[in-house]
């Protein structure tokens, strides 16, 4: 089979694109043949080895998948052949990844695609969204009737934080660049505030003058003396994006307002959270109500420049899919 895969840790350079022997499910598995595939920024910290995992060489890449079922293990029930699936776990923990043209999933950690979703739109938002979710309700314990400031709203990770706090009836105040306030608000944010804007903070106290119940920063920023100045009490902030970041932490005013400060990456989520992130995602994706903003559909031959683009120009809101030969 051809597939995108590394040798060893390094650049986008170290990519490369050919023939690997196909992959053999176990009892528990499920075989897959790949429709399509992404890239995200996580991707590329496992490439490069930012993210430390255990990796078996040579290593196919990628996380996340749309593909229909070739095969099921011995001991799985449930997917038949020919199924439309997909799942956005692969590629840690020593499991080979997602950009190939055949992919062995764990049964616990494959769900099934809804009908009449295009599996393109599906794969360039499974990841996010799951990541947005997770976010959300299983660290933010984000509930309806709560104020939510989500920072960095635009991009794919929190703009499937908006779409997922307004369906579960949540006010959303979020934060991003002028030009893409519409296309937020579109979302259904409440308000939309402008981050370069230098009274965008006491614009956001005026909106939320007894602050808010969750603040979660998709932009990796993490301005923690602004987060937490904005928190209400037992406020939640959420850290889920900058590996890179050093804020300082005004950790007198963060003790006094009872608040807490959560960390996390979805790839140390549990297959419980996971499952329950997917049924939600599968019901928006069904009501049409999670959509990627922008897609760009490259062949996985391409898999290398494309990781050396999300490195040097990152996403910007646009979602990068790469389709599989003869898919």
């Amino acid at each position: 089979m051809r597939a995108a895969y590394i040798e060893e840790l390094g650049p986008p350079d170290a990519i490369q694109y050919g023939e690997l022997a196909e992959p053999r499910p176990g009892p528990t598995d499920v075989l897959v043949d790949v429709l399509a595939t992404t890239v995200n920024p996580v991707d590329t910290f496992v490439r490069s080895g930012l993210f430390s995992t255990p990796l078996p060489f040579p290593f196919v890449i990628g996380r996340d998948l749309v593909g229909r079922v070739a095969e099921s293990g011995a001991g799985v029930t449930g997917f038949t052949t020919g199924d439309l699936v997909w799942c956005n776990s692969l590629g840690h923990e020593g499991r080979q990844g997602a950009a190939a043209e055949k992919a062995v999933v764990a049964a616990d950690r494959l769900y099934h695609l809804p009908e009449g979703v295009d599996p393109e739109t599906a794969v360039a938002v499974v990841h996010p969204a799951a990541t947005a979710y997770l976010g959300l309700f299983t660290h933010g314990r984000v509930r309806a009737g709560q104020t939510v400031l989500i920072a960095g709203a635009a991009g794919n990770v929190g703009s499937a934080m908006v779409a997922l706090a307004v369906w579960a009836g949540a006010r959303v105040i979020a934060t991003a660049r002028q030009r893409d306030a519409a296309y937020v608000a579109s979302l259904g944010a409440a308000e939309v505030f402008d981050y370069t804007d230098p009274a965008a903070y006491e614009l956001i106290r005026k909106a939320a003058p007894d602050g808010v119940d969750a603040y979660l920063d998709a932009s990796g920023t993490n301005d923690l003396a602004h987060s937490v100045d904005l928190l209400a009490h037992r406020g939640r902030i959420v850290l889920l994006a900058g590996a890179r970041s050093r804020p300082v932490l005004p950790a007198g005013q963060l003790y006094m307002k009872d608040g807490s400060i959560a960390g996390f990456v979805i790839s140390h989520a549990t297959t419980a959270e996971l499952a329950e992130a997917a049924e939600a995602i599968n019901h928006l994706l069904a009501a049409g109500l999670l959509r990627p903003r922008e897609i760009e559909v490259r062949p996985l031959s391409e898999a290398a420049e494309v990781h050396r683009r999300i490195e040097t120009v990152g996403p910007h809101g646009t979602r990068l899919v790469l389709r599989t030969p003869g898919a």
